[in-house]
């Protein structure tokens, strides 16, 4: 019988990141994690009634990850400064995890890519918790199990 744990619906999530061995830790949020079929349209002559869509390729967004700064940014930085002198793909994991460390959900990705990583902004109007975003682009979803 399914306990109230077992349907743990995942409202207080955090999203632990590995990239191969390199552990970057735990992140706040995750946006991105998708994929969509891109669409050719051709015309049919003589055919008036409809246009046919005809699927290509996937297409995969950029994942964005982010969380007030902590110690394990020097990952990060770290991370990105390897593709300096020249990298080589990898694979990265996201989990995501209850507050108490039951993982929920787990995405691979393929051919890993650091695009962009965000500092905070620091203005003394508006005092805030210095937060950091990390950008990275993939090649698709590895099959796990």
């Amino acid at each position: 019988m399914a306990t109230a744990q077992d349907n743990d619906p995942a409202v207080s999530v955090c999203f632990v990141v590995t990239i191969d061995d390199i552990e970057l830790g735990s992140f706040n949020t995750c946006d991105g994690l998708g994929c969509e079929v891109v669409l050719e349209t051709r015309e049919e002559g003589g055919n008036n009634g409809h246009l046919w869509q005809l699927p290509t390729r996937l297409k995969y967004s950029n994942v964005k990850l982010s969380r007030p700064l902590t110690k394990e940014t020097e990952k990060v930085a770290r991370w990105f400064a390897t593709m300096t002198t020249g990298f080589s793909r990898k694979t990265a994991h996201i989990e995501a995890r209850t507050g108490d460390g039951q993982k929920v959900a787990q995405w691979g990705l393929l051919e890993v890519v650091p695009v962009r990583w965000t500092g905070p902004s620091f203005t003394p109007e508006s005092p805030k918790v210095a937060m950091e975003t990390i950008e990275i682009a993939h090649h698709g979803y590895v099959m796990e199990g």
